[in-house]
């Protein structure tokens, strides 16, 4: 697939809706035990094309926010999930703005979260 990122639709942290956001992080494990957004969903990227069932369950009558790092991993993500039919957005500067713009970061393990 060839798009480019000018194709993707974007949306900065600041731009998220404060209520009923559907969040897809396609991290890692280990990115995603360190510190992730509360209530969000994760698939790392590489699984997508697999695990389309889980996505299935997620609401359709808004947008799906992709996130990852920095904002790569997801606009590939959202590319892939736009051609596949669903409504998918790119969070710009991924978790490291999500944290920068003081939003809510939890962990899996004991200790203080942190965005990897």
């Amino acid at each position: 697939m060839n798009v480019q990122p000018g194709d993707i639709p974007t949306a900065s942290v600041s731009e998220l809706p404060a209520d009923g956001l559907v969040l897809l992080d396609v991290r890692e494990q280990d990115e995603w035990d360190a510190g992730h957004a509360p209530g969000a969903v994760h698939i790392p990227l590489g699984e997508l094309p697999a695990r389309t069932d889980e996505l299935a369950q997620l609401p359709d009558d808004q947008p799906l926010y992709v996130v990852c790092r920095t904002g790569g991993r997801s606009a590939r993500a959202a590319a892939w999930l736009n051609a596949s039919g669903w409504d998918a957005i790119n969070v710009a500067g991924g978790m490291k703005s999500w944290e920068t713009e003081g939003r809510p970061v939890v962990g899996e393990h004991d200790g203080p979260p942190e965005v990897l």
